[in-house]
């Protein structure tokens, strides 16, 4: 899934961020911070959310999140002063503040679409295109509340052709197979994932897009 908004795009598949359809260069953090605030858009996350997300079980200062903030607004021509796209709430926090839109890429006829799940115990979750997340946060679209789960634990990327799960830099850890990730990791059909102390089972399956009819130029 791709995020337009204004001149930039953020593609979620690629981890590639352009700006006027050049490609933008950001350190890993900087980039974590972006996704975090597009994902969560409109909502405000507060600094000890942010900093709990990208330096779990670290101390940082907030000048740490403040500097990357201002790398992030350098890098999409945004500015503190007039800011176009990350709003500083003060006294709390960061939001994403622009008009972002879903950008696919142009599809045919017939084609087949990737179709996932998540089963746990007697659960059964749909997953949607894009982004799905795994964890204790209430609006987690996989919401699974267990003190051994972190609130964003792992997410569940979804294309028309792939799945993939990453952790989230979680306390416990993401396994799939029974074995701990440390990238992002393709899921097949019927793969096990443990996440705490939960234990999922990854369904896929591919379903036949309905024919559109085109109009007439």
């Amino acid at each position: 899934m791709r995020l337009q908004f204004g001149n930039c795009t953020l593609d979620f598949d690629t981890r590639e961020v352009t700006r006027k359809g050049k490609p933008i260069h950001l350190e890993p953090k900087a980039y974590r911070l972006l996704e975090l605030l597009l994902a969560s858009r409109p909502k405000a996350l507060s600094k000890a959310e942010l900093q709990d997300f990208l330096w779990p079980k670290t101390f940082v200062s907030e000048r740490s999140l403040a500097r990357l903030v201002e790398v992030v607004r350098s890098a999409l021509g945004d500015s503190a002063r007039k800011p176009r796209y990350i709003r500083t709430v003060h006294g709390f926090g960061y939001a994403f503040s622009g008009e972002a839109t879903e950008s696919r890429p142009a599809t045919g006829r017939h084609k087949t679409e990737l179709h996932c799940r998540i089963a746990w115990g007697d659960r059964e979750v749909a997953l949607v295109e894009g982004e799905n997340i795994l964890g204790r946060d209430p609006d987690a679209v996989v919401w699974i509340d267990l003190n051994s789960v972190s609130r964003r634990h792992a997410r569940i990327l979804v294309t028309r052709d792939t799945a993939t799960i990453e952790d989230l830099q979680s306390r416990n850890g993401t396994y799939v197979g029974g074995l701990r990730i440390a990238a992002p990791k393709p899921l097949a059909n019927g793969d096990r994932i443990k996440i705490g102390a939960a234990s999922l089972v990854f369904r896929s399956f591919r379903g036949l897009e309905s024919t559109k009819s085109e109009a007439a130029p």
